[in-house]
């Protein structure tokens, strides 16, 4: 099976362990075991606005990546690529040796690979608890209503939400959504867990909660999870690698202590929380009126 082109060489960045070395190309030196997805010089502007501006990023099997950066970045947008929300004008995205721009079989394949809690969880509001969590099941399964009823029962205890299968999501607080969004991209047990701002709008003590919830996935085989935030302690806490996009690109990957450690300007602007610095605030000029999350 071929994988991506040789398209390494300008990029600063360290690859998974054992992947990709310019000089000798993909496969030579790749362990197809550790590098699961990766961007090649992918692309997407929403009208006049350029968000991602060839982005190339590896994510390792069974790691927990964290892509941060300011607000508006097209954080969220990347993280769609993955799974045919969004798709780029230009570029590759490989999932387990596969392209996916522009097959469709390809993205449909990406999307039972993939599980997605979405920043504001996404749930049908005329649908209760259980019936959001057994839309997977009845789509996707044959399994009869008894067992159906169990697997929610599972899910609902996984994420510390027993006796709730009954309410309205209006009925929920934030945090209690964002867990039962969790429990729904678990139903098809995904190898890819897919987290956009997962602690935006929540308290310190609820946050701390997703992020123990994070931990408890991270521990199941081969998952590999991308979290897309601006929560630093949730990087500190769950994080195994740190990516950081800026004006479209990666200008950051590596561990999270190289990320504390860095001393690249707009890193250190983005840790401090400064308003002095290379990065500014986004404007309309920039596009914030457009479709751009994260």
């Amino acid at each position: 099976m071929s994988g991506p082109p040789d398209s390494r060489e300008k990029n600063v960045f360290s690859p998974c362990p054992g992947s990709f070395q310019p000089a000798t190309g993909w496969l030579s030196l790749m362990n197809e075991s550790e590098c699961l997805i990766r961007w090649v010089d992918v692309h997407k502007r929403f009208g006049s606005n350029l968000v991602l501006r060839g982005v190339t990023l590896d994510v390792c099997r069974g790691e927990t990546l964290a892509i941060v950066g300011r607000s508006g970045e097209g954080k969220t947008v990347l993280l769609k690529t993955l799974v045919g929300l969004v798709r780029p004008e230009s570029g590759e995205i490989w999932i387990d040796q596969r392209q996916i721009v522009g097959d469709d079989d390809a993205i449909e394949r990406s999307r039972r690979l993939c599980g997605m809690v979405f920043q504001s969880g996404a749930l049908f509001d005329s649908l209760t608890v259980a019936e959001n969590l057994a839309l997977p099941y009845w789509e996707n399964t044959e399994l009869p209503v008894e067992g159906i009823i169990e697997r929610i029962g599972n899910l609902l205890a996984m994420v510390g939400m027993e006796g709730v299968g009954e309410l309205m999501p209006a009925q929920l607080s934030g945090g209690m959504r964002k867990r039962v969004s969790l429990a729904r991209a678990l139903a098809d047990e995904p190898e890819i867990i897919l987290y956009d701002e997962p602690t935006t709008g929540l308290d310190p003590i609820m946050s701390d909660t997703i992020n123990g919830l994070i931990l408890r996935m991270q521990r199941s085989p081969n998952v590999t999870s991308i979290i897309v935030t601006h929560d630093l302690q949730c990087v500190r806490k769950v994080a195994d690698r740190v990516a950081m996009l800026h004006e479209g690109k990666i200008i950051f990957y590596g561990t999270v202590a190289e990320f504390l450690a860095a001393d690249s300007a707009a890193v250190r602007q983005f840790i401090e929380g400064s308003a002095d610095g290379p990065i500014q605030a986004v404007t309309l000029a920039d596009g914030a009126g457009a479709d751009v999350d994260g």
